[in-house]
């Protein structure tokens, strides 16, 4: 059954809000790395079900966690003492017809490939260890893929918007930027461990980043403060272009930094990723699918990484209802601000 109900929203739309607060973790960030090779285990599981039965069967690869190793930190260029360790989760179809699938393998092997191709300091072999904790899935979950509609395996609601507000913008292009290849040419000390937190009041917008430096490229304490400076007046020369409406932005770096406090007073980094000795990640606890935290946006409790893209309306309406929004936002004249909720039922057709 379907009950579409449309309301005009009272209020002022975000970005005429007097505060607003938006985050943006970057590749290198835990939690980022976490939802990246998730969704992409999905994704290989999805093709690999399909070139070997024609259908993509039961998965849900939304469980992880990374659990952070330790370093030796040195100017010059420092080592992994510990490595971290990656915990895969929750549930795949192993068997089918007499047909077993590789689950675990097929994991591993997309973890370290993923982890080649976007952290350039981190060894896949060496750096990481990993443990496999994929179970076989309930027999009613299971049940929905062989079913003629599509049921929602879930009970489950999600919530999307547009547009993207100028801070929103702000904050997910300049951790583009700072990840991109160009920039990692002009700057390849910047750590793929970048976060960015954007503060506005009024018209004036506060951007705060905190970007690991690796440290093999750094041999003194003046060399990371020379460095830093030249990044960051690199930033604020991409974000000057990048400006629509705003007054003012204002950009700090690395704000925990201290001059007279040696190693300590210095953002500094083995592999460009705090997941080696600083912050464990979670699947779940990145960027929304629309790449940003946004604090003033009501938000989903779902982590679409790693969700099975057939059945999981955790995943489906998570990223149906940005795009229903941003449709909506485009195609009616006059409207401001587009907000899109939606509601399954476990079993029901998902359309």
């Amino acid at each position: 059954m379907r009950h579409i109900t449309v309301e005009v929203l009272g209020g002022k739309p975000v970005y005429e809000h007097e505060v607003e607060i938006v985050e943006r973790k970057g590749v290198g960030h835990p939690d980022s790395i976490c939802d990246a090779i998730m969704e992409r285990v999905s994704i290989e599981l999805s093709r690999e079900y399909l070139r070997r039965f024609g259908v993509i069967l039961h998965h849900n690869i939304d469980k992880g966690f990374l659990v952070a190793g330790d370093v030796e930190i040195k100017l010059g260029g420092g080592r992994v003492t510990e490595p971290m360790r990656l915990i895969f989760g929750d549930r795949a179809t192993y068997e089918l017809n007499g047909t077993t699938i590789p689950i675990g393998e097929i994991a591993i092997t997309t973890a370290k490939r993923w982890i080649a191709e976007h952290l350039r300091f981190v060894h896949p072999e060496e750096h990481v260890r990993y443990d496999v904790q994929i179970k076989p899935g309930s027999p009613e979950l299971v049940d929905i893929f062989s079913r003629e509609t599509p049921g929602a395996n879930d009970t489950s609601g999600a919530v999307g918007y547009a547009p993207l507000t100028e801070t929103e913008r702000l904050v997910l292009q300049t951790e583009n930027h700072m990840n991109s290849p160009q920039f990692k040419q002009s700057f390849p000390e910047a750590g793929e461990d970048i976060k960015v937190m954007g503060f506005r009041r009024g018209q004036t917008l506060d951007i705060t980043v905190a970007c690991a430096f690796v440290d093999r490229f750094i041999d003194a304490e003046g060399t990371y403060f020379r460095r830093k400076a030249q990044m960051q007046e690199a930033v604020e020369e991409f974000i000057r272009g990048e400006v629509r409406a705003l007054d003012r932005v204002n950009l700090n770096m690395n704000t925990l930094d201290d001059p007279a406090r040696g190693l300590g007073g210095m953002y500094l980094s083995v592999t460009g990723t705090s997941a080696e000795s600083g912050d464990s990640g979670q699947i779940g606890r990145g960027n929304k699918v629309n790449g940003v935290i946004a604090l003033n946006r009501p938000m989903g409790t779902e982590a679409a990484a790693g969700k099975n893209p057939v059945s999981h309306v955790g995943k489906i309406y998570t990223i149906m209802t940005h795009q229903v929004a941003a449709k909506i936002y485009e195609e009616v004249r006059g409207v401001r601000e587009v907000y899109v909720w939606m509601l399954s039922q476990i079993g029901s057709p998902i359309d």
